[in-house]
């Protein structure tokens, strides 16, 4: 019989090693734990999925307002990327599938599903396990959900390849046990894209100059490395404080850092 304890030091020394990441480092600390807990339950890709809950006819939505805002993957492709926005188009037009119908009817807790929980058995035979599944090499997968408010989540999916065998119960318990108690994580994530804590998500140009100024760079400093002008970079700058609702840099910081924001 196959050794079925979990490695919870592993998950431990995770954890520390997340919370060594600066603030300005978030994109890189996620590939950090795709990467570590793909590789504990032999993932071949793992998407990260930012969404958020619109309130337009939210009771009346098959998604009950939820709709995807943001993607990563591990390892990105542009083919598989487009796929995917095929998805999220159907998504915005209220056609969404069995399994993220099911997945969002329990919105609001953290929630570890396997695949086929998710569908039905007609489902493998469908237009969707068709094309956003066995069209991406995708076998099986396990998909996370994380709430970080009442109208901001993260969805977090491991795929297996087609030539894979399908996840075993142990690989859900690794899943749940590594992803469980980072909310602090979860948190800093979603601040660093701007989705469901801003009033608008960043943009690319937006982020960078987030990125510099969680690292302390002066304005001019911000403009030679992103290679803006002075000008075009404070005009960035205020933009971004007004999308997180704070008026300087030390108030962007104390947001970050979960402190009261000064007056």
């Amino acid at each position: 019989m196959p050794d079925e304890t979990i490695d919870i030091e592993r998950i431990y020394a995770l954890w520390d090693e997340l919370a060594d990441f600066q603030a300005s480092r978030m994109p890189e600390a996620r590939v950090h734990l795709l990467t570590v807990v793909s590789d504990m339950i032999d993932a071949r890709q793992a998407d990260w999925i930012g969404a958020v809950r619109l309130v337009d006819n939210m009771h009346r939505d098959p998604l009950f307002g939820w709709r995807p805002r943001s993607l990563s993957a591990l390892y990105p492709d542009a083919e598989t990327a487009r796929t995917i926005q095929e998805a999220f188009a159907l998504m915005e037009r209220g056609e969404p599938d069995i399994t993220t119908i099911r997945n969002a009817e329990l919105a609001g807790q953290f929630r570890v599903f396997m695949l086929d929980e998710l569908a039905t058995p007609e489902w493998f035979e469908s237009y969707s396990y068709k094309t956003f599944y066995r069209g991406l090499d995708r076998l099986d997968s396990i998909w996370v959900g994380i709430p970080i408010n009442a109208d901001a989540e993260i969805q977090i999916g491991f795929h297996r390849a087609l030539s894979q065998p399908r996840f075993s119960e142990r690989d859900r318990k690794i899943v749940a046990q590594a992803l469980r108690g980072i909310r602090w994580f979860y948190r800093l994530q979603m601040l660093s894209e701007g989705i469901g804590v801003a009033s608008e998500p960043l943009t690319p140009m937006e982020s960078k100059v987030l990125h510099d100024l969680l690292q302390g760079l002066s304005e001019r400093k911000i403009a030679e490395h992103n290679g803006q002008s002075p000008h075009t970079v404070h005009d960035h700058i205020k933009r971004i404080y007004r999308k997180y609702g704070v008026s300087s840099r030390a108030a962007l910081m104390a947001l970050w850092l979960g402190q009261p924001i000064p007056p």
